[in-house]
């Protein structure tokens, strides 16, 4: 187990939709990357869209507020940056949370934050028994590249939420926390879009 150490096999399987895996698989997505991803989808011809994934009603301004997106993976039913002969075609460019991959850290309360191992990683597999266990310094061994930057995608996802609170706490936007499905629904199709960046636009 000491010479253990995390390597990507490029099967795939973090990029493609799972079949009668319950729920859509979510390659979430910040609107700075998305920016990213278009410019690089349309200097190759790519088809990428998006659609979006975590968003909140703002009461105040009647606006729905974006923090991220999340890739469409059908027709292909994979992410279409996935190449067949080398795997993630964008590497140097890819997401937070594919960098990270297949490690994803999410807050429990105040104090506690949890780490989340997919267990459909074709490498997880093929290593469940010793890394059933495993212990957090023994983790940050085996992933020793990924686990940093698990932590800079929780700290984005961390200054994310600050953003919220601070424009809520300065009464620039309202989230209402007890609306009705018909009228989220309703906000959803009618209500202009604000996207909510952890930095400026133009940084």
């Amino acid at each position: 187990m000491e010479s253990l150490k995390y390597k990507c096999l490029k099967c795939g399987i973090c990029c493609h939709e799972i079949p009668d895996c319950h729920g859509a698989k979510r390659i979430p997505l910040y609107p700075e990357e998305v920016d990213c991803l278009i410019e690089i989808a349309q200097e190759r011809g790519i088809n990428f869209t998006v659609k979006e994934d975590l968003v909140f009603p703002d009461e105040l301004n009647s606006k729905i507020l974006v923090l991220t997106y999340r890739i469409i993976l059908e027709p292909l039913g994979h992410c279409p940056f996935f190449k067949q002969d080398q795997g993630c075609s964008i590497h140097d460019k890819k997401p937070h949370a594919c960098q990270a991959y297949p490690l994803s850290l999410r807050t429990l309360d105040a104090f506690k934050f949890e780490i989340s191992i997919d267990p459909l990683c074709t490498f997880i597999i093929s290593n469940y028994d010793e890394l059933e266990n495993i212990d957090i310094e023994r983790l940050k061994v085996i992933f020793q590249d990924e686990y940093p930057k698990a932590e800079k995608f929780f700290r984005k996802n961390k200054k994310l939420q600050f953003k919220m609170k601070k424009l809520e706490a300065e009464k620039q936007i309202k989230i209402t926390r007890s609306i009705t499905l018909d009228n989220f629904n309703k906000a959803l199709e009618t209500w202009e879009r604000v996207e909510i960046r952890s930095e400026e636009k133009n940084k």
